[in-house]
């Protein structure tokens, strides 16, 4: 039992309501159940009770026991005083002045299967609990459902790009500039990727914009692969062009060590990644332009379809050939940068500046690429749900990482559309 139960059942009221009392003997009825608080403090405001037919407004307050007002401090805490009603699943006390306040009781008043339903739920080793119900929930229902779990995630993953916005003092070329380059390092080079573009900021670029060569130049220097003795021509015309720079703008270079080689297929090599930063600020130098004004999926296409040089089509590393690594990004990869870096910005930008049209943007993006395939999404698709596209996947991986994973079935909308359904049928 868990005081998330507690919550949904008096929110509900799934219990009967027939000569209500308190432990004390006084009679109540409950005129208004309030509002859930989940800040700090009693769990449900602006509730109204009537005990002895006289109404009084104020704060509910719920436990599983009626001794954990006390082991909960709430007897020494200012924030508890303006308490109306306590409630509690069950009561553990002979003495009922520890606890000087009106208490409710409820284990007897609930239906018995209402309550194996949930713990059902709770004790589910399935891979969500409700997997064996999931199917049953009316698909108009499951989707609306979908549509707010994905504004919450991408509202959640957004969050993280404010503080690269505050460091940037509100650059919002730098801040998505920065982004993309952490993105292009995904999970396993993110790190020196974040940290060779906050010490190589965007402004160096548009001072060589139209020099590709010395845009190479500062990546692969900053990242620390030209400090090496090298042999190849295209190495040696880099690092030439580093040296001169690195001394001008007094650049400090990272470790070779920094960077993650191991198990990485070539096409993932952070050279190969490095090469592909360096065609897209080419091209593109005012990506974050770019992205606040299309209006068509086909310009993000454009923006991050560019191919490397064919050095690194054939190399993975100065001086060490390959048969072939990869002139363009893949699909895969472009799936997560629109992901992980244009949505999440756009939709940082529609908040700030309160525009719900770019958190529209965001989502048609999303609608426009292919559902993710990964673990998760193939165990959701086994148990019936159907991703048609990114949009839809994005939401079942907030829905299992949110709710299903740490068993939130009371605070997840399908939950309690189905514990409400079994409620109605009982």
């Amino acid at each position: 039992m868990r005081e998330d139960f507690l919550h949904f059942i008096w929110q509900n009221l799934y219990f009967s309501q027939e000569n209500l009392q308190t432990l004390a003997g006084e009679s109540l009825k409950i005129l208004e159940t309030g509002k859930y608080n989940p800040n700090e403090g009693a769990d449900f405001e602006n509730a109204i009770i009537a005990f002895e037919g006289k109404h009084r407004k104020g704060y509910v307050e719920m436990h599983l026991k009626t001794s954990d007002w006390i082991k909960h401090k709430h007897n020494q805490n200012a924030k508890y005083e303006s308490i109306i009603l306590h409630v509690v699943w069950e009561n553990d006390l002979k003495e009922l002045q520890e606890v000087p306040l009106p208490t409710l009781e409820l284990k007897d008043r609930v239906n018995p299967k209402l309550l194996q339903n949930y713990r059902q739920l709770i004790a589910s080793k399935n891979f969500i609990p409700c997997e064996n119900l999931f199917t049953k929930v009316e698909n108009i229902f499951v989707l609306s459902t979908w549509d707010k779990v994905l504004v919450q995630r991408l509202e959640r993953k957004s969050e993280k790009i404010e503080q690269i916005w505050q460091d940037t003092k509100q650059d919002w070329q730098e801040t998505a500039y920065r982004l993309l380059a952490e993105s292009l390092g995904f999970k396993i080079n993110a790190e020196p990727f974040a940290k060779l573009a906050k010490h190589t900021p965007l402004k160096l670029f548009f001072k060589h914009q139209n020099n590709l060569l010395q845009i190479e130049a500062l990546l692969f220097g900053q990242a620390g692969f030209l400090n090496e003795n090298l042999e190849d021509e295209y190495a040696q015309n880099l690092q030439k062009e580093y040296q001169f720079l690195r001394h001008k703008y007094n650049l400090k270079p990272l470790q070779v060590s920094e960077w993650n080689f191991l198990r990485l297929r070539p096409a993932n090599f952070p050279t190969i990644r490095l090469a592909q930063l360096a065609q897209i600020l080419f091209q593109n130098a005012h990506f974050f332009s770019v992205l606040l004004h299309a209006e068509k999926f086909e310009t993000l296409k454009n923006v991050f379809s560019v191919k490397i040089p064919q050095y690194w089509q054939n190399h993975y590393h100065f001086g060490k050939i390959a048969k072939k690594t990869a002139s363009q990004l893949g699909k895969s990869s472009f799936q997560s940068l629109i992901i992980n870096a244009v949505v999440p910005l756009l939709v940082f930008y529609s908040k700030i500046h309160q525009k719900p049209e770019y958190l529209d943007k965001a989502i048609s993006f999303l609608e426009q690429l292919p559902a993710e395939s990964n673990h998760i999404i193939e165990k959701w698709k086994q148990i019936g749900a159907k991703p048609q596209n990114a949009a839809d996947s994005q939401a079942l991986l907030e829905l299992y990482q949110t709710f299903c994973e740490n068993k939130k079935c009371l605070q997840c909308s399908i939950g309690i559309e189905i514990l409400r359904k079994n409620q109605a049928r009982n």
